[in-house]
């Protein structure tokens, strides 16, 4: 019920037993460093082979950039944040109206991931929104606050438009046609998960997210701009801070474009850590491919003879097998490597 919702009781000095990493999977956060290299894509660039080269070289060694000068309004993003912490600074009572603990619910509120089946929970509340197309799912969006259904549905849509334009730039960057990876994906739907992250008494013993990659194609993550919580895994060896840019926005690929580019591309494990003085907010906007499209590596990135990296699959096998584990085991791709490779 609504009443496990992090959003709705009292800070607490000390932190639950049940949210407790064992000692050998806590963040460790002293050891955790800034990159300074981070990749930063100017969109508004003039040069936009060179934008297409930074994406590619970004999309090979990071798994995901930052970009600024995207075309969506700073206002927009303002309005965007406001709104989602209103909604968890919601009465409990109104909260409990779209409480669910079912993930094929498509419009929910819940916390941690998937509090069915885990035994440690994560120190974070979630609105999971369906967002296209709009009109489906707008009825059954928040009515309260009151501006919520006008903001996130403007904000959905630009979101859209970017990541659109983002797929294009991705498979120019392959060498593939500019709407191949689009064509591929079929109908794309997209999700967005406001994300809560309260004050937390013990951060490094939990997290707000453990470590994970995203079963979809590509996130558009849309930080806190004051408080950073945004950890990626670097070399396969340390994990490195994302901080927040004002008016910017996180890319990271899913698992569908790394199958897509036959591994060229990361899909990058990164997870989300908590604070122990100030609540933090994201918003992640998921493009995801539609359920009955077929994912394989593109013709074009198997060398003649190879075997592609990954099997055929549909979208759906793929996530109900996301779904059916824990959100940290070993890479889900990792089911679907071709026969000829394992």
């Amino acid at each position: 019920m609504a009443s496990q919702l992090l959003s709705t009781v009292e800070h607490r000095e000390v932190l639950p037993e049940n949210y407790i990493r064992p000692e050998s999977d806590r963040p460790r956060l002293a050891e955790v460093t800034t990159d300074s290299n981070v990749p930063l894509i100017d969109l508004a660039s003039p040069d936009k082979k060179r934008v297409i080269a930074e994406i590619g070289l970004a999309c090979r060694t990071y798994g995901f950039f930052q970009v600024i000068n995207h075309g969506i309004e700073g206002e927009l993003l303002d309005k965007m944040m406001a709104v989602g912490l209103q909604f968890f600074r919601l009465p409990p009572e109104e909260k409990e109206k779209l409480y669910s603990d079912e993930p094929a619910k498509k419009i929910r509120l819940s916390t941690s991931f998937n509090v069915r089946k885990e035994t440690v929970h994560n120190w974070r509340d979630y609105l999971r929104l369906h967002c296209h197309p709009l009109e489906e799912f707008l009825s059954e969006w928040p009515s309260n606050p009151e501006s919520f259904k006008e903001i996130v549905s403007e904000y959905c849509r630009e979101v859209r438009r970017l990541g659109l334009r983002l797929l294009g730039m991705i498979s120019l960057s392959l060498g593939l046609e500019e709407d191949y990876i689009e064509k591929a994906l079929g109908e794309q739907e997209q999700h967005m998960a406001v994300n809560y992250y309260p004050q937390c008494p013990e951060p490094d013993l939990t997290y707000g997210l453990p470590k994970h990659t995203d079963p979809n194609a590509l996130t558009i993550l849309l930080q806190d701009p004051n408080v950073a919580g945004l950890q990626v895994l670097k070399d396969g060896d340390h994990w490195i801070a994302v901080n927040p840019r004002p008016n910017s926005f996180v890319v990271n690929l899913g698992d569908q474009l790394q199958a897509l580019s036959n591994g060229a591309y990361k899909s990058v494990w990164h997870r989300a850590v908590v604070n122990a003085a100030q609540e933090r907010m994201s918003v992640a906007s998921f493009l995801c491919p539609c359920n009955s499209a077929v994912i394989s590596p593109a013709a074009g990135l198997v060398g003649d003879g190879d075997a592609p990296v990954y099997r055929n699959y549909t979208y759906d096998e793929y996530y109900k097998k996301f779904w059916s584990r824990n959100l940290d085991q070993e890479h889900c791709l990792e089911l679907f490597r071709s026969a000829q490779l394992q």
